[in-house]
Formats: structure tokens, C-alpha cells, sequence
């Protein structure tokens, strides 16, 4: 799920409808137009940023404590490097925190998750960055794990995060506010967001090349981890199977939702940089051009809005929801650093 510092003024982004096959498939054409879709609880008097900001700082703290140096140093150090870069939003555990308290849970049962995403995420990103891969020399305003450590080291990296946020969940929940059957749950969506029918089969597709299958990359290179995130959340806190489902579409949508906008505002600020990108990575802004990128964003924005207005009976505790998929459209305000 990316982010970007990038800001726009404008508090909508306004498109004409066009459906495309990541919406049909994925999360369903919404096709109303926002300024006619039913009645929302006013997000108006939400404080976002300070909610974000103030997890992230709670986020950070735990996150240094779960992962001390210690032997072998070098790899610790490199999944350091990496986890607690300062760039990072830490939108993944942001979700998960804002999912679960949705649904009544309690903030101190999701902190562990919340932290086993984070890892996953730095994780995935180590491995995305590897010249074998999307070779990019620098995540998160700083060089990359490999260009800092080497490629060697930063495979050891992202190989040990992976583990250690499974073992974080098992070890850290508090087991008086989440049964284990749950936890099973939570490993079982995480495991299968990262694997091979997750975000390796996006990652997969994409280094195929050109431009065949860009929904399908899409959706699992940028939404398999928004999805999950969210989705952790609700099963945490034991939402229904009817609202897991609507957490799903949600967090898919959300999660495409930023790299489309991440993609078109590219365009617009580096043209040089979103060419060498358009030659190696599957963007509908290189399939489909700027106008239709934008139309598929306000798409995403509808139905990812859509789902929650089914989850109205609880009231303002939705709005987290709501206002991260302003912020993923409208980038209205700067958290971290030019980073994921």
C-alpha cells in the first residue's frame, strides 16, 4: 500500500465514470457519482493527521522493542534499517489499529499485528527493491536495504521479518482480549496476502513485462496488503463474516487507490522518473494514460466509501475508514517522508 507526500488543494478529485476490469472483478462498479451516494456521517470534524501521528509514534516505540540487535548483528541491523526507517507512514498497522477499534477491540490487542504488518511490509519492500526485482536504489527518502547492506544481506533481511512477525502475533497478543482461534485467522490472512497467489503473483506478473495484466498487478502488489491490513483488524476485534468481506473490498480499493493517485502525480511532478518507471512496472498510468488512470481512481474511492456505508451502525467509529480514502485521493496533509 503506498503513500506519498505529494499534496493536492483540492479537497475531491471530480472524474467522468469509466468501468475497468479491476473494478468489475475486484470490488464491483460503483456507478454513481459521489455527490449523489447516500447520506455519511461527516468526517469534517475528524483530526486525521493527529490520529496517524500519534499511532505512528506508539507504532515506532513497539517496533524498536521487537526487534533488538543481537546475534548475528549485520542482519539485525539490516531489518532495523529498514522497519524503523523515518520515512515510513506505517499505513499498514494504522489499518489494522483503526479496523479493529472499529469493532470494539481493544487498541492494546492490535499493537501486536499492527507491528507483524509493518514487518511483512518492510519485508516485501526490501525484496521489491533488489535489482533482480524493480532495482530502485532508495525506499522511504533513504537508500535501499541492498544498496546499504548488499544484495546478500538484504535477502537475509526480508527473509527474517517475515517469521518474526508471525512469532511476534503468536508471542505478543494479549490472549485475555483475543481468543486464538483468531490469531489462527490472522496468520492464515497474512500468509496468504504475502504468498503465492498474493503479492509474489503480482510481484511475478510484473516482472514478465509490458503491460498485459496491469489489473492483476495491481491488485496484488498494491491492494493485497491494504486488504489484509484491514481484514486482520476486523478479526481481531471478531467482526462478523459479512463485515470481513466488506473490510476486504474496502482495503483492496484503498490499497489500489493509492498507487493509482501515487502513479498520476508522478506524472505530473517527474516525468523522467514515471518513464523509467513505465518500463518496468505495470501502472494503469502507462496502460491506460492519465485521463482513464483518474477515472479508475474515483472508482476506487466510490466503492471503497460504498463499504462502509455498510458499516453505519457504528456510528463515528468509521470515520478512520472514511478519511483514509479522502487522504489516499486528495493527499491533504504530509506523514513521514516520501515513502510507503
Amino acid at each position: 500500500m503506498v503513500f506519498s507526500t505529494v499534496i493536492t488543494s483540492s479537497p475531491q478529485l471530480h472524474f467522468p465514470k469509466t468501468s475497468f476490469p479491476i473494478i468489475q472483478r475486484a470490488i464491483r462498479t460503483c456507478s454513481a457519482s459521489l455527490s449523489t451516494t447516500p447520506q455519511r456521517i461527516s468526517t469534517s470534524q475528524f483530526d486525521l493527521k493527529t490520529y496517524w501521528t500519534t499511532l505512528i509514534q506508539e507504532i515506532n516505540h513497539k517496533l524498536d522493542e521487537a526487534i533488538p540487535v543481537q546475534y548475528p548483528q549485520q542482519i539485525y541491523e539490516a531489518m532495523r534499517y529498514s522497519v524503523l526507517a523515518k520515512g515510513a507512514k506505517r499505513s499498514p498497522p494504522v489499518m489494522c489499529v483503526a479496523a479493529c477499534e472499529l469493532f470494539g477491540g481493544n487498541r492494546l490487542a492490535a499493537f501486536p499485528t499492527a507491528c507483524a504488518l509493518e514487518m511483512v511490509h518492510a519485508a516485501s519492500l526490501i525484496h521489491d527493491d533488489l535489482p533482480c526485482m524493480d532495482d530502485d536504489p532508495s525506499r522511504r527518502g533513504q537508500p535501499s536495504n541492498h544498496t546499504m547492506f548488499g544484495v546478500d544481506m538484504a535477502i537475509l533481511a526480508g527473509d527474517a521479518l517475515f517469521p518474526l512477525g508471525f512469532r511476534h502475533i503468536v508471542s505478543h497478543t494479549p490472549t485475555d482480549l483475543v481468543p486464538q482461534t483468531r490469531l489462527l485467522k490472522v496468520i492464515a490472512e497474512i500468509a496468504r496476502a504475502v504468498g503465492s497467489t498474493g503479492m509474489a503473483a503480482g510481484q511475478f506478473l510484473d516482472l514478465e513485462g509490458g503491460l498485459n495484466g496491469v489489473d492483476f498487478v495491481q491488485e496484488k502488489k498494491y491492494g493485497e496488503m491494504g486488504e489484509c491490513s484491514a481484514v486482520c483488524g476486523g478479526l481481531l476485534a471478531g467482526a462478523s463474516d459479512e463485515e470481513i468481506q466488506r473490510l476486504r473490498r474496502y482495503g483492496r480499493a484503498v490499497g489500489v487507490l493509492y498507487q493509482v493517485v501515487n502513479d498520476m502525480l508522478e506524472v505530473k511532478t517527474d516525468k523522467e522518473i514515471n518513464d523509467k518507471k513505465k518500463n518496468k512496472s505495470k501502472s494503469y498510468v502507462a496502460a491506460y494514460g492519465v485521463d482513464k488512470a483518474m477515472e479508475v481512481a474515483e472508482d476506487l474511492r466510490a466503492q471503497a466509501k460504498k463499504e462502509l456505508d455498510g458499516l453505519e451502525e457504528y456510528g463515528e467509529k468509521v470515520v478512520p475508514l472514511y478519511s483514509f480514502v479522502d487522504y489516499a485521493a486528495d493527499r491533504g496533509f504530509s506523514v513521514g517522508d516520501q515513502a510507503q
